[in-house]
């Protein structure tokens, strides 16, 4: 049931981190989702295994949005120079 909490919060943090981050990202929402999703399996994964928090902490959900925050980033530097600016 784990799995199934930390993906419909990853669901909820996806459109948040795309909504925090600046510029226009140029992928759609079901992209942004599915990083949503991949940010908070990686940061539930990490933060637990490291013991910052246990599982159903509040704090986990902030992780989730910075896990989710540092992959949108990272897929927009991979598209190249000017793939998430409006131009």
């Amino acid at each position: 049931m784990s799995y199934v909490w930390m993906a419909l919060v990853g669901f909820v943090v996806g459109l948040i981190a795309r909504a925090i981050m600046p510029g226009s990202q140029s992928m759609g929402i079901v992209l942004t989702t599915v990083l949503g999703i991949a940010g908070s399996f990686a940061a539930g994964f990490v933060g637990q295994a490291l013991g910052w928090y246990q599982a159903g902490e509040g704090t986990g959900f902030i992780g989730s949005l910075l896990g989710a925050i540092v992959l949108l980033f990272i897929v927009g530097k991979l598209k190249g120079p000017g793939a998430s600016e409006g131009s």
